[in-house]
Order: C-alpha cells, then sequence, then structure tokens
C-alpha cells in the first residue's frame, strides 16, 4: 500500500477534524436530561411534613420487575405518619431488578412515588442496591436523600415523573394543562406539563430551545435537527 492509498484512508478523518464538535468532557459536562426522564425513585410528603406513602402494596402489585416490596401498617393515634389509617412501615427497591418503567408512579393512589432525574449510582455491595424507606423517603426539606454513590446534579430533582402529569385524567384533553398534583414539601404544587395536543411549541418543553441549539451543533447529515 502506498503513500496515497494511506492519505485515501484518512479522507475521513481529516474531514472530521472540521467539523464542529459533538462530544462533552463527561462527566464535568453533562447533557440536560429530558423533562420525563425516568430516575431513581423518590417518597414524597405533604406539605405540612406527612408521608404521602399509605401502604396500599398497588405500586408492589404493579411492578412488572418484581423489585418493590411495601408493607403497611395502622398509623399510631396520637402520632400519624400519613394522613390515612395506614402509612408504608416498610418499603424497598432492589435497583438491580428494577427498569425504570414508572409504573409505579401511574398505580400510585397519593402520587407518593415519583422518579427523578438521578440515574447515575453505582455499587459496590449488593446490599446497597436495595433501598430502604429510610433512604427514598425525602428529607425534612423536602429534597430527596443525597447517598455517597449517587452523583446528584443541579436539576436532577426537578420535573420528576413530569410525563405524570402531563397526562390528563381518564384521557379527557379539556383536563390537560390543569394541576391534578398534590403539593409537595419542599416544592408546593408543581405546575403540570404540557405539549399534548395542539398547544405552541414553543409551550411544549422549556428545553426545547435547549435542544434546537445542541441539535444545531450538529451536521446535518448526522441528524442535526431538533425533535
Amino acid at each position: 500500500m502506498g503513500a496515497l492509498d494511506a492519505l485515501k484512508g484518512f479522507k475521513v478523518t481529516f474531514k472530521q477534524i472540521f467539523e464542529p464538535r459533538v462530544t462533552s468532557s463527561y462527566p464535568d459536562e453533562k447533557r440536560p436530561k429530558p423533562p420525563r426522564f425516568h430516575g431513581r425513585h423518590v417518597l414524597n410528603r405533604y406539605e405540612d411534613g406527612m408521608e404521602k406513602c399509605i401502604g396500599c402494596e398497588l405500586c408492589a402489585g404493579v411492578c412488572p420487575a418484581d423489585c418493590i416490596y411495601v408493607r403497611g401498617a395502622d398509623n399510631p393515634p396520637d402520632h400519624p405518619v400519613s394522613p390515612g389509617e395506614r402509612y408504608g412501615f416498610v418499603y424497598e427497591i432492589n435497583y438491580l431488578r428494577c427498569i425504570h418503567c414508572d409504573l409505579c408512579v401511574e398505580a400510585c393512589p397519593t402520587q407518593a412515588i415519583t422518579e427523578s432525574k438521578l440515574f447515575e449510582f453505582s455499587f459496590t455491595d449488593r446490599n446497597d442496591a436495595i433501598y430502604t424507606k429510610a433512604e427514598l423517603v425525602v428529607r425534612d426539606d423536602g429534597k430527596p436523600q443525597q447517598l455517597p454513590w449517587e452523583d446528584w446534579r443541579e436539576g436532577d430533582d426537578l420535573l420528576t415523573s413530569g410525563w405524570m402529569r402531563a397526562t390528563s385524567p381518564a384521557g379527557v384533553a379539556d383536563q390537560e394543562g390543569r394541576r391534578h398534583w398534590s403539593g409537595e414539601l419542599g416544592y408546593g404544587s408543581r405546575a403540570p406539563e404540557r405539549g399534548q395536543s395542539g398547544l405552541d411549541p414553543a409551550e411544549a418543553s422549556p428545553s426545547l430551545e435547549l435542544r434546537k441549539e445542541e441539535a444545531a451543533k450538529i451536521p446535518v447529515r448526522f441528524g442535526g435537527r431538533a425533535r
């Protein structure tokens, strides 16, 4: 093989040198996550501090991976944990099994469990992969517990399970954009996500302009367009 053949082989390589870079310096720089991203679960509280979970076990029953274990107990008369008659006495999620389908969020009648945007967490001990209630329930300020092996970034706790708040009750389009989500400790009443049917594209997602900006950096032949 001559020198000319070698240069022909590097034709694509040399051509890409002058193209805009689409890579980022991970993990120092990370791409923005979609509004409806499915990540690590959290158990929420009402604005008065009471837990939303009532120990009904519907999340465990609907889980296709059989990764959730819940055991309810009667609320203490003097110091109730939740507003209902029962509360989640035991709540465990095995993340060696979880597929982040979010069916548990959809099944929950009290909006107790949601999924954050955190997905970068790894374990050196299999026991650490089983999250207990003490690790899943939000702190006294409403923020998620941040464990040593989790890489939380700004915004990972926002718009949790946003796709659920965008879904209209019983599929009635007239209910779209209305708030059907109870207030949460530390966040108040989260605004409903919009963009399900016939809305202005500018209102479809808070990250639409950001996605357009990122897509503009990618050559069109590689799919550089906002979707």
